[in-house]
């Protein structure tokens, strides 16, 4: 950001391109346009005496592919201090990609048939494979399309560096200098892990999404980052200048010198109000009337534990487990399971963690259901539905958590309820998996509490039958938005529509905090919509008693907070019921309370609108 930026070029002009923000921040640099890397090899016709030598080939490509994945993880690990299992699954993830078996045999198979080299035959044979992922009308599985492609292309570049090719970096690491901004079709999970932060700005890319592995890659390492912009120039582009908006989901490529001064004096802002709010790193989190709200955080990675303690946060609302799950390694077991488990609890924070069971399904699936997606993943098999039915699964990660508990405050939700019976099933597991342990003399807390996930319309409608079941709410706004105002947020046609100030879906979370307070039992919030600070005046209004959000989120919720009287926000919430039938309506009755009581925390959002 201190870099001079260079004066836009005249003869290609300013480009604003919208897309999806999946990792927040504001970057400027130069545009480094990243190609295609599966490139098709040359065609050549071998004889059968030259077969054994390219199934050797492709052994030592092989064996040279698997030792740079290994190397990609230790460099990730470097950086933050031991990879966490989330990325670890990533790695483990592609080394089983790279030596499929089937894969593999049909490639050698073909090459003794076929009589062609077997640099080409690999190209083919996977080009197949990854077509056919992309036409899978199913986001995992088209997303693994590019884990896919990334680890062909090592092995493809090893293959020819066996014949004295060069086997140098990607394009994309060639291109780490100075304040580069990357740009293209996709970026692999090994490319961003890869990224040198010191260089590299952001990035932006045509496909992806919010779950893609290098969505989360990108907020793990703190890049802002876009995503689904369709279509990039390119050309007469590269080396232009280039913003990338990571709050609104923007990139301008080739701004004008008004818009780099805009955007310039908007990050600078930026960072002269995060620099301020450090000071509030060691203060609690109440409002303005001195009430207290737990605020805590919602982690996919381990590695994120060390900041906690540095945030003053009061633990970890939202710990998600699926990643542990989403290959065929050993992190599904339960020593593994164990061992992360225990690594969180042990770092917590005085409020401890808050362990969500496997959430697979709908576009996360496990490695052994992805050659049969359902027609509807998001209503079909998944979250709790998936674990009452894989009983042994189940089993094993709760013994997992009972495990942990013995070494921090750790407590336990099930996700995705929609029944009275799914949780009094789930608990009857919980209960059964204790007193296995306890026959075994494996030490754990008896005390661990129970919670159930809020996040679909019929456990809103029975939350008074719920709460009697549980110890605490956590109510989960991404979902429940999506299933109240029957919005696939990933459809652009409908995506306006996903509205989370509808009035319905803040109806719905106001019946389900009073029903846990009717019912002796603490609620909060996880999704997204906890740390939309136009929003805070109604969490505060309605009484919530915790609020999860990311780390970067924290400090400029604890400064709305600290800045929120109680009166207002309830009396907001009165209006709210009486006066909004719209979202619009919601929100312009926010922000009278929000602008009021921290309008500098606003500032963002004020200069996208005006």
């Amino acid at each position: 950001m201190n870099a001079a930026i260079p004066p836009s070029t005249p003869h290609t002009g300013e480009r604003v391109l919208q897309g999806l923000g999946v990792s927040s921040g504001i970057a400027i640099g130069f545009a480094e346009f990243v190609g295609q890397v599966l490139e098709e090899p040359e065609l050549s016709s071998i004889s059968k005496e030259r077969v054994e030598s390219e199934y050797a080939r492709l052994a030592v490509a092989l064996e040279m592919t698997k030792g740079q994945i290994l190397e990609l993880h230790k460099l990730l690990g470097d950086d933050d201090g031991g990879a966490a299992p989330s990325h670890s699954t990533i790695f483990e993830s592609h080394a089983l990609l790279l030596e499929d078996p089937v894969v593999i045999d049909e490639v050698r198979r073909k090459t003794a048939d076929e009589l062609k080299c077997i640099d080409w035959v690999y190209y083919q044979t996977i080009r197949g494979y990854i077509d056919q992922l992309r036409k899978v009308d199913d986001a995992y599985l088209s997303e693994r399309a590019v884990d896919l492609e990334d680890v062909a292309a090592r092995l493809l570049k090893n293959l020819r560096a066996g014949d004295g090719a060069s086997a140098d970096a990607t394009p994309v690491q060639r291109a780490w200098v100075g304040q580069t901004v990357l740009l293209g079709h996709d970026l692999s999970p090994s490319d961003t892990a890869g990224i040198d932060r010191s260089q590299v700005r952001g990035f932006a890319t045509e496909v992806g999404s919010a779950t893609s592995h290098t969505a989360i890659l990108a907020r793990s390492l703190n890049l802002p980052a876009v995503v689904a912009l369709h279509e990039l120039p390119r050309d007469s582009y590269t080396g232009a200048p280039v913003i990338i908006d990571g709050y609104e989901g923007r990139v301008i490529l080739n701004p004008t010198q008004s818009t780099l001064r805009s955007y310039a004096k908007r990050a600078a802002v930026e960072e002269k109000r995060l620099e301020k709010l450090s000071d509030l790193k060691t203060a609690d989190t109440r409002t303005k009337d001195g009430d207290r709200m737990l605020l805590s955080a919602n982690l996919e990675f381990v590695t994120e534990i060390a900041d906690l303690k540095e945030l003053n946060v009061d633990g970890v609302g939202l710990f998600r487990t699926e990643f542990l799950f989403l290959c065929d390694g050993d992190s599904r077991s339960e020593e593994c399971q164990y061992e992360t488990y225990r690594t969180i609890a042990e770092g917590a924070g005085r409020h401890g963690v808050i362990i969500r069971t496997l959430d697979i399904g709908g576009d996360k699936l496990l490695p052994e259901l992805r050659l049969d997606p359902e027609p509807n993943p998001f209503l079909g098999w998944r979250g709790i539905r998936l674990t009452l039915d894989e009983d042994e699964l189940f089993r094993s990660q709760l013994r997992a958590i009972l495990r942990a508990s013995a070494h921090g405050k750790v407590r336990v939700m099930f996700p995705f309820i929609s029944t009275l019976e799914e949780l009094q099933a789930a608990k009857r597991c919980f209960n059964r998996v204790k007193k296995e342990l306890a026959d075994e003399g494996v030490p754990f807390d008896p005390e661990v509490e129970i919670g159930a996930m809020i996040e679909i319309p019929s456990a809103v409608f029975i939350a008074g039958h719920l709460a009697k079941e549980v110890d605490f709410f956590s109510i989960g706004t991404n979902d429940l938005i999506q299933y109240t105002t029957a919005v696939d947020r990933v459809n652009d046609r409908v995506a306006h529509l996903y509205q989370p100030m509808h009035p319905a879906v803040i109806e719905m979370i106001r019946t389900t905090v009073e029903a846990a307070h009717r019912n002796g039992i603490w609620c909060g919030i996880c999704g997204e919509a906890a740390a939309d600070l136009e929003m805070t005046p109604i969490w505060v209004g309605l009484g919530v008693d915790e609020l999860s959000v990311g780390l970067g989120q924290l400090l400029k919720l604890r400064a709305a907070l600290a800045s929120l009287s109680g009166e207002p926000c309830r009396q907001l919430v009165r209006d709210l019921r009486e006066n909004a039938g719209k979202a619009e309506d919601v929100r312009q009755l926010c922000l009278q309370v929000a602008q009021e009581a921290y309008p500098d925390l606003l500032i963002s959002k004020a200069v996208e609108r005006n």
